[in-house]
């Protein structure tokens, strides 16, 4: 049976379970609404089966690749919530330093995904470090529906302490070598572009469909940005042009890529949202911005 992609569903049916994914519609709401587009024996339950992420099938590097060393640590958030779990993945060979990116998850804490994404960066020469922002209320729970529950639980100030505690925590790493840069997927890209206007030694922030910070904020962006867009994805899209010539009047560094029929999460390789050739191109940008950025001496 071939992969199912998004040009299987019904571009309402994809934007009703953006609308789950991101709290604005409960399960059964979805279930209701959903109805109408199951035909051909296919029932509500099972398109929502259909377009959950599949964790394993996608799985690009495996957690006992020898290539790489994960471990999970804890980091002190004393403006946030006390201590908070990290995922950290980096080469096996060595001892270091090398460039570290912040890896931020969607809003759903640190699933296998993010893990994997983690990983590979831990292939391509960086020291991944991946916090899990549900720790405070027992960390990824290995259910999406509950974790998205648990994640509207979250203090959202002391969340963000948390994020921003974890940017001070690799920095301080003796295998880093002092340049540190931010990528984060929808609630994640959220946080890349908060990081970038409140911490001033950021090197880069790469922010995949993420909600803007305020405009007024622009001014406060120290680090170069790269920020990738989904083509249908008028949530997020509709404040970029107001955040866009914030930067501009700011003259913050800024490079933004439309990528032309994706949905939102289509660098998501877990889920139908995903979009094979554009998310192979924005993770090559991404590495090239990164070793443009952090890859100093």
């Amino acid at each position: 049976m071939s992969r199912l992609t998004a040009a299987d569903f019904d571009q309402e049916l994809l934007v009703l379970f953006d609308a789950y994914v991101h709290g604005d519609l409960d399960r059964r709401g979805f279930l209701g609404k959903a109805r109408r587009f199951a035909v051909g024996g296919m029932t509500a339950a099972g398109l929502l089966a259909a377009l959950n992420p599949r964790f394993a099938e996608a799985q690009v590097v495996a957690e006992d690749d020898k290539r790489i060393r994960t471990a999970t640590e804890t980091f002190d958030s004393p403006k946030g919530n006390g201590q908070v779990k990290a995922y950290v993945a980096r080469p096996a060979e060595g001892d270091g330093p090398w460039p570290a990116v912040l890896v931020v998850h969607e809003n759903r804490g640190l699933n296998p995904h993010i893990e994997d994404i983690a990983r590979r960066f831990a292939l391509e020469g960086f020291l991944a470090y991946a916090p899990d922002a549900l720790t405070p209320l027992g960390g990824y729970p290995g259910d999406e529906d509950k974790a998205r529950a648990l994640f509207g639980q979250l203090d959202r100030d002391k969340t963000q302490e948390d994020f921003i505690a974890a940017y001070a925590a690799v920095n301080a790493r003796k295998d880093v070598n002092g340049h540190v840069g931010v990528t984060g997927f929808c609630y994640g890209g959220g946080i890349a572009h908060m990081l970038a206007t409140r911490v001033e030694g950021l090197d880069a922030a790469v922010p995949f469909y993420g909600n803007h910070p305020p405009a007024a904020d622009a001014a406060k962006v120290s680090a170069p940005l790269m920020i990738h867009y989904a083509d249908k994805d008028e949530r997020i899209n509709a404040g970029w042009p107001e955040y866009e010539a914030a930067l501009k009047a700011a003259g913050i560094p800024h490079t933004a890529y439309r990528y032309p029929g994706t949905q939102h999460g289509f660098h998501n390789d877990t889920t139908p949202r995903f979009d094979e050739a554009a998310a192979k191109l924005a993770w090559e940008r991404t590495l090239a911005f990164f070793r443009q950025h952090l890859a100093k001496a």
